[in-house]
């Protein structure tokens, strides 16, 4: 799924008229609406989204062909995805959280420290979660300028200065 990103995701059903609770990870949160048609990892298409309400943590909103609240309740916790064409272009210094997924991360010596497994957002800034080879568990690397001075997706690489102890030796 490289050429879609990931915008959100259904919470379930909101009332009984095929309403889903709508949770966004755009930045303008709002703007999941635009960027449709939204797709389900299945490769289900929704052509039209209605935001109809906010709520905490995302909207209350109808999506075609969903019209019942089993429907609405089948769709709980589906990720949406939008066509990356549909994305606005970035700036520099800023990267969708799926372009950074799988990309080498090396030290500023070169060595390879492990690979990008996933990418979070807890509220205090992102983390990098790095799977380091040989080990069973991963490490956090705060995505900061500081700790990650070079992102080059073309190579598909990240160049990093962690804090001393944050890797194995």
């Amino acid at each position: 799924m490289t050429d879609r990103v990931i915008v959100g995701a259904i919470g379930g059903a909101f009332g009984v008229k095929g309403e889903v609770r709508l949770k966004s990870y755009c930045a303008d949160p709002a703007a999941i609406a635009d960027y449709t048609p939204l797709y389900t990892e299945d490769g289900r298409a929704f052509a039209q989204v209605v935001l109809t309400g906010q709520m905490k943590n995302g909207f209350a909103a109808r999506l075609d062909g969903v019209i019942t609240k089993e429907d609405a309740d089948a769709l709980r916790n589906v990720s949406l995805y939008a066509d990356r064409a549909q994305m606005p272009s970035l700036p520099d210094d800023e990267y969708y959280y799926a372009d950074l997924i799988g990309l080498t991360v090396l030290d500023t010596g070169g060595a390879t420290l492990g690979t990008v497994k996933n990418v979070m957002d807890h509220g205090a800034g992102d983390l990098l979660e790095v799977a380091v080879p040989g080990q069973a568990e991963t490490v956090l690397l705060p995505f900061t300028q500081a700790n990650v001075p070079t992102v080059d997706l073309t190579a598909g690489r990240i160049i990093a200065d962690p804090p001393l102890g944050s890797f194995p030796d």
